[in-house]
């Protein structure tokens, strides 16, 4: 029996081989689908990935050229503005030659106007020059005057001033000596 016995456990233990062989196999079938899902995600995110790529590349292309148009742009304006500033600087140096050529002839002619002007001028202060020394003369005179008079006043004054200090102070001496005899009585 234990040869029948074995062929019934040897029959099970093959059922239970095959059952697990199957599910092996499923697994297999069911990690293939897996890995193939997979790669396939795999490759359509890697496609996509390029597709964004190669718009962002496009896109960048076109930020590119309108940057490399508008920095011509710039640049056509600059040397625009450069040469305005060049023909502004030119008629401004014109203008300032015929201005300074002008201003010299102007000068030339107020110099010689002048010229005759300082010639009246010192004349007239020469006169005038007289006539404030002879003054400066006749008030440093009376300056002199006054000075003399207000030092003899000063001088008087302190005469004054000193000969009442003198008397208060023999005043206050007499009441001294009446309050030391008032005290000794």
């Amino acid at each position: 029996m234990s040869s029948a016995i074995s062929g019934i456990e040897l029959a099970q233990q093959l059922a239970q081989v095959r059952t697990e062989v199957r599910d092996l196999q499923r697994t297999v079938e069911s990690l293939r689908h897996a890995l193939e899902a997979a790669h396939v995600e795999k490759d359509r995110a890697v496609r996509a990935a390029e597709t964004i790529a190669g718009q962002e590349a496009a896109q960048l292309k076109v930020a590119v050229a309108a940057l490399r148009d508008e920095l011509e742009h710039a640049q056509i304006l600059r040397e625009q503005e450069v040469q305005r500033a060049q023909a502004a600087g030119q008629d401004e140096i014109h203008q300032l030659r015929t201005t300074v050529a002008a201003l010299r002839d102007e000068l030339e002619y107020a110099s010689i106007e002048q010229q005759t002007q300082v010639q009246a001028a010192l004349a007239a202060s020469a006169n005038e020059t007289a006539q404030l020394k002879a003054t400066a003369g006749a008030l440093r005179e009376q300056l002199e005057m006054m000075r003399t008079r207000q030092e003899q006043t000063v001088q008087d004054e302190r005469l004054v001033a000193e000969q009442e200090k003198q008397q208060l102070r023999d005043t206050i001496e007499a009441m001294r000596d009446a309050m030391d005899e008032g005290r000794k009585a």
